[in-house]
């Protein structure tokens, strides 16, 4: 599979096919929606179904060729997957739990990915109407209410306090161990891919990740936080993620400014 050049036309059909699986999901959003549980005990809704569909047909309208990899889509051996050299990664609705509480804070998440790094990502939040987009070559923008898109960078210096986000639906323990290192800290609790993208606008220094995730969890906002200049490394390391492995779950991680998690103590 060829590499993909990420033109200005792609990017534009990509946001708005994001926006339109937005649109899909705001309907039932509003609706009385049934909650499934699948095999591995996670929850998924018809919007979530409904969202994976207006993007698996979006993606193919865009290039037949690239594969899709999806949360909702088919399960791809990893002997066939292993072979792409460029595919979409994507989850059709990233915090579907917040979806059930209807906080608003759930996000599409559409990742490019190249030699199994992410190269371009869509991130739309619809119940907030806030998207966020980076490419490698292009910066990292967001865009409010669907008003302009302006660049956004990570913060270039860690302050007092040290702002740090943190998972509203999955707290742990471990976090007590890495704030301990800040004489003063705040931690702004978010759901979804946001709090990867609250680090790539310099919202946040930090999110810490120290429970699981999977691949297309991460791999749009990875895009976005590079393109502002930040990373996401694996915790204990200076190794960024890796994508495509066989087992799609992510390892424990950081995102950040390179430079501000170098200047952190060990972490173990």
């Amino acid at each position: 599979m060829s590499i993909m050049a990420i033109t200005e036309e792609i990017i534009h059909e990509v946001i708005a096919l994001t926006r339109q699986a937005g649109s899909a999901i705001m309907e039932m959003y509003k609706t009385d929606f049934d909650i499934q549980i699948k095999a591995d005990n996670s929850p998924v809704t018809a919007a979530d179904i409904k969202a994976n569909a207006v993007i698996t047909e979006g993606l193919k309208e865009i290039n037949p060729e690239i594969p899709i990899l999806s949360e909702e889509g088919r399960d791809v051996p990893f002997e066939e997957r292993s072979k792409w050299e460029t595919f979409w990664l994507v989850d059709p609705l990233d915090g579907t739990k917040e979806f059930i509480k209807k906080n608003d804070e759930f996000t599409i998440n559409i990742a490019l990915l190249e030699k199994n790094q992410p190269v371009f990502g869509v991130v739309f939040a619809p119940a907030l109407d806030i998207l966020y987009w980076g490419c490698q070559d292009k910066g990292a923008f967001k865009s409010i209410g669907g008003n302009s898109h302006k660049p956004v960078s990570v913060k270039p210096n860690l302050s007092d306090p040290v702002q740090i986000a943190g998972s509203r639906s999955h707290p742990s323990n471990k976090m007590n161990i890495f704030t301990s290192q800040f004489e003063k800290y705040e931690v702004k609790p978010m759901g979804s891919s946001l709090k990867i993208c609250s680090v790539a606008d310099g919202s946040v220094h930090f999110y810490p990740r120290l429970g699981p995730t999977m691949e297309w969890d991460t791999g749009a906002a990875h895009a976005v936080l590079r393109a502002a200049g930040g990373e996401i490394i694996k915790y204990g390391t200076y190794e960024p993620l890796e994508y495509n492995k066989r087992n799609l779950l992510n390892p424990e991680f950081l995102a950040g400014n390179v430079n501000a998690i170098r200047s952190l103590e060990p972490v173990n």
